[in-house]
């Protein structure tokens, strides 16, 4: 790569630090950013938990539950996340296409696995999207039966309401309901551990549980039952993978003293108050969160809870969309809608199509389980998947980026994966429960990135057959008298190196050509964001012709024409009004093809006609755009 890798990575890290630096307004951010899905937990792990044990609920086993859930918490957050998966920053941004990106793997090299461990992973991320929402929701209304039995007929139905109104207003964008976030989750933390310590200081034997003892005897007294209640155990896990994936919004420094001082001791104070609750009065119906509270405060609570719900369904659908964004700028997902819905903030962004997509899902899920103990059966299929994915990812960069020896990055990543597949396997017992629903959706997210990026690669190797080199080109324009007439003309392509074939197209076509010709290329980077001094890349090829290569990171928007505007401070001749034309292909499939490539290519023409056209994607104004259309068979 150019200087480019270099510059970007010194601006990442200033970047980074800046964000990093803690202070309360950070660590405010953190809490309301990135621990909405983790703080909501409590409402159904301990509840999904009792349903899995059934009778087989003893007092012991309730203390050997909670320490599962203790030290689940201190292994795979505190440690994982919180001291190694947290390490790997690709230039200030964390999330699992950042960590594929550090490995160094490309698709069309041997360690092609890499890459699908990590575009599976994102695949699995869209997949939680559509089930935590529900999940969190239908728990949060479900609190109304803690008192009197009158709302149980309406608690899926509410829950409907509630997600219905959260997808629809989400075009108006989160910048100013955003900053009360971090408040109300710090009170709702507070509160937690108020409730939690309440019911300690009544049940004070609960505190045994933080020795692990008691979680290894569970699973070996109660043998395959014991076992599959980790399934119940990860639930107070999910929501982990957000500590790293919004690292680049708020930073490594506030993240990690906001779980270490505030969310972590809150959790584990409530989940020892519901169990010292449960053992000294057990109850397999009633939700054993909103048995913490007094029956005057349980209305409260519920309203309370459904607004830290809300929160942690609005930070997973912000960042489905910030990872479709990432996705379609890496080549890796079509191009659809992006709106900007704040001025300031750039990660305030409105996909339209993932909304719409997430939302009936979501709904379709809440209608179809009802209740959140019966929808726990699909949850939690997904994100071990994913953890163990980020696992493997870690390794190699432990190697390859930190310079570990292969024995420290073994030790280390092999105890972190043993972990992580004791709770996959878990997991992957609940398949027949609903856990295939993520899988399956998943595998279809996962099956369109690829679909898209082999057929996007095709249809450029196709399409480029058709270029010529420069000399060459020169000389058929002098041999067939081709007429340069006023003007500009900007030729977008992805070929930065010859004369693109959407050139030699037109002027075949057309007979003429523009005094002034421009080959623009836009390059996303496998960085974050790209220093000014590196965004350009211009080069007079000759007869006034021009290569412009445009260089942005995978989070930055492109503006063409203020690229337009640099170029001519670095010699490119000032035409007022210039034209910009584009190639819109018509891909087919070839008649030799066999049905499984031709059922792929109908899949990605379908996507390409579909997808969102570049005057949107680049800011080209519209008036000053040419299509000029081909058809190529693939």
């Amino acid at each position: 790569m150019l200087p480019l890798d270099r510059h970007a990575k010194v601006a990442g890290e200033v970047r980074a630090t800046v964000a990093q630096t803690p202070n309360l307004t950070t660590i405010l951010l953190a809490l309301g950013i990135v621990y909405g899905d983790l703080g909501t937990s409590p409402l159904y792990t301990l509840q999904t938990i009792v349903h899995f044990m059934g009778n087989e609920v003893t007092p012991e086993a309730a203390l050997g539950s909670l320490s599962l859930v203790i030290w689940s918490l201190i292994i795979t957050i505190s440690i994982k996340y919180g001291l190694f998966v947290m390490r790997a920053d690709n230039h200030g941004e964390g999330g699992i296409l950042a960590l594929m990106a550090m490995t160094g793997a490309d698709w069309s090299c041997r360690e092609r696995w890499l890459v699908i461990c990590g575009l599976f992973g994102v695949a699995l991320i869209y997949a939680d999207g559509i089930i935590t929402p529900a999940i969190s929701v239908l728990s949060a209304v479900e609190g109304l039966n803690a008192v009197t039995s009158t709302f149980k007929p309406c608690t899926m139905p509410i829950a409907v309401l509630i997600l219905v109104v959260l997808f629809a207003a989400q075009n108006r964008g989160t910048a100013k309901v955003g900053k009360a976030f971090g408040p109300i989750m710090l009170i709702w933390f507070a509160t937690m551990a108020i409730l939690g310590i309440v019911s300690i200081l009544r049940h004070p034997q609960v505190l045994g549980a933080l020795n692990p003892i008691h979680g290894l005897r569970l699973l070996g007294r109660y043998g395959l039952s014991g076992f599959s209640v980790l399934g119940g155990i990860f639930l107070a896990l999910t929501g982990g993978e957000a500590l790293y994936a919004d690292m680049g919004h708020v930073g490594r420094g506030p993240i990690r003293i906001a779980w270490y001082c505030i969310v972590l001791p809150a959790l584990v104070i409530n989940y020892a108050g519901q169990v010292g609750n449960f053992m000294d009065a057990p109850d397999l119906e009633q939700n054993p969160f909103f048995e913490l509270a007094p029956e005057w405060a349980v209305y409260p609570l519920v309203g309370l809870a459904m607004v830290a719900t809300i929160i942690a369904s609005q930070a997973i659908i912000t960042g489905s969309f910030s990872m479709t964004r990432q996705a379609m700028q890496l080549g890796w997902f079509p191009g659809v809608r992006i709106d900007q819905t704040s001025a300031e903030e750039y990660g305030q962004i409105y996909v339209p199509f993932v909304n719409w997509t997430t939302m009936f899902f979501t709904v379709a899920l809440a209608v179809d389980f009802g209740n959140s103990g019966r929808l726990a059966g699909a949850y939690g299929t997904a994100v071990s998947t994913t953890m163990v994915l980020t696992t493997v990812l870690l390794y190699v960069v432990m190697r390859r980026r930190w310079g570990w020896p292969i024995y420290q990055a073994a030790v280390a990543a092999g105890l972190l994966l043993a972990v992580d597949l004791a709770f996959l396997s878990a997991n992957l017992l609940k398949i027949l429960k609903g856990g295939w629903i993520p899988l399956t959706f998943g595998m279809l997210v996962f099956t369109i990135m690829t679909t898209w990026h082999h057929g996007l690669e095709t249809l450029c190797k196709r399409s480029n057959r058709h270029g010529q080199r420069p000399a060459e080109f020169f000389a058929w324009l002098r041999k067939n008298k081709v007429v340069r007439v006023p003007g500009m003309g900007i030729f977008l392509t992805r070929n930065g190196e010859q004369t693109p074939p959407i050139i030699v197209n037109y002027v075949k076509q057309g007979r003429s050509l523009h005094e002034t010709v421009l080959a623009l290329a836009v390059s996303f980077e496998s960085v974050p964001r790209v220093l000014p001094r590196d965004r350009l890349r211009c080069e007079h090829i000759g007869e006034g012709l021009w290569h412009v290569t445009a260089h942005f990171g995978f989070v930055e928007i492109p503006n063409l024409p203020s690229i337009i505007s640099r170029a001519r401070k670095e010699g490119l001749p000032a035409w007022d009004e210039p034209t910009y034309y584009i190639e819109h292909h018509d891909p087919i499939s070839r008649p030799s093809r066999s049905v499984v490539s031709r059922w792929r290519i109908a899949l990605f023409a379908f996507m390409f006609r579909n997808s969102v056209h570049p005057v949107d994607a680049f800011r080209i104004p519209s008036d000053a755009l040419v299509e000029i259309g081909r058809r190529i068979e693939l």
